[in-house]
């Protein structure tokens, strides 16, 4: 099945952007003889919400965050959803979820202040825990990530000139502020983008990375001890302004990862938009053939040491070369992708938008 599925990418690869309507409904075809791989829109039952916290379980199972405290699940591979949202969350923006399994998921709220919150479920999203609300008004929480079921990082954008990272060791029950003295300092205007849920990533039990943007230089922060000592890195890809920097990365390891970002703006090009490090992050590479605009979200795919995905509002790219070159595939917008051993892949953006990747 693995083998089948890489040369099903690699025709992918070769062939020209569809167009997202293409695929409403139909069953594509790219290339002589092969049937491609493809987002299959689900029905989430909404028009009106941004999900830009995406968690990918299995094929089956996966979990959305968005706007307007909204939180919802499916259990059937898309078929369904149900609203699981917190009570009382309305006015809140979920930008990050992490989830376990089916039935155990930790959700952060952005914003600055106490907009800044975490919640879990242990139970489907039957109930929910508020297990952190953020006292300080200097403090905007962008991301978080789970090294296992119980060891989680949350980043803060600088607070004392210093990126803030927020630790649980019992699951998202109970949250820590680390001390910063191994954080180095922030540039001036320097913060992460709580675009995607993906400015803060890990691989294995102790590596973890951070994103940034807006300051002169894009970096990419990494630690190897679960966020108590940091080192940074300049990327290629262009900063220099509140809008552009690094806004999402993805490790299929602790030494292979990649780096998608470039400028949000519509009207802004987005040159040199991807990088990748074979080192853990101690030096990026521009990409070749980077995305061809602003991308917010990337992941790899299973099944392979090769193969990613980015995405953003105009459109998804391959790579089936460790991010050296991409491939525009299709044209819809998505702000996050997440994928699963089982070939689990999922998008979701704005208007309510998700989709599970067919071939």
């Amino acid at each position: 099945m693995a083998g089948a599925y890489a040369a099903a990418l690699a025709a992918v690869a070769a062939g020209p952007a569809v167009p997202a309507q293409a695929y409403e409904g139909t069953s594509a075809v790219w290339g002589a003889g092969h049937r491609a791989p493809h987002w299959a829109p689900k029905d989430s039952g909404t028009t009106d919400v941004r999900f830009r916290g995406l968690s990918a379980v299995s094929r089956s199972t996966a979990w959305l965050a968005g706007t307007q405290g909204t939180v919802l699940r499916t259990t059937d591979g898309g078929t369904s959803w149900r609203n699981v949202s917190p009570p009382g969350a309305a006015e809140l923006q979920f930008r990050d979820i992490e989830a376990f399994d089916a039935r155990r998921a930790v959700v952060l709220a952005i914003g600055e202040g106490e907009a800044s919150r975490v919640y879990r479920t242990d139970d489907g999203g039957e109930t929910w825990t508020e297990s952190f609300r953020n006292t300080d008004a200097r403090a905007f929480y962008d991301c978080l990530t789970f090294f296992d079921s119980r060891h989680g990082l949350a980043m803060s954008d600088p607070v004392d000139g210093k990126f803030r990272i927020l630790s649980t060791s019992d699951g998202g029950r109970s949250w820590t502020v680390l001390p910063s003295a191994g954080m180095p300092a922030a540039l001036e205007g320097e913060a992460g983008f709580a675009a995607s849920g993906q400015c803060l990533v890990s691989s294995g039990p102790r590596d973890v990375w951070l994103a940034t943007g807006g300051g002169a230089r894009a970096r990419v922060l990494h630690s190897a001890d679960r966020g108590l000592t940091w080192t940074a890195t300049d990327t290629p890809i262009p900063a220099g302004d509140p809008a552009r920097g690094v806004f999402a990365l993805a490790f299929r390891d602790r030494t292979h990862g990649l780096a998608v970002g470039g400028d949000y703006r519509a009207d802004q090009a987005s040159p040199r938009a991807g990088a990748v490090t074979a080192n853990g992050g101690r030096t990026w590479t521009t990409a070749t053939a980077p995305p061809p605009a602003y991308r917010s979200g990337v992941a790899w795919l299973p099944y392979g040491r090769t193969a990613a995905l980015a995405v953003g509002p105009t459109g998804t790219d391959l790579t089936t070369d460790a991010g050296r070159t991409w491939k525009t595939v299709d044209t819809g917008s998505y702000d996050t992708v997440d994928c699963t051993p089982d070939l689990g892949c999922w998008a979701a953006g704005e208007k309510g938008r998700v989709a599970r990747l067919e071939s």
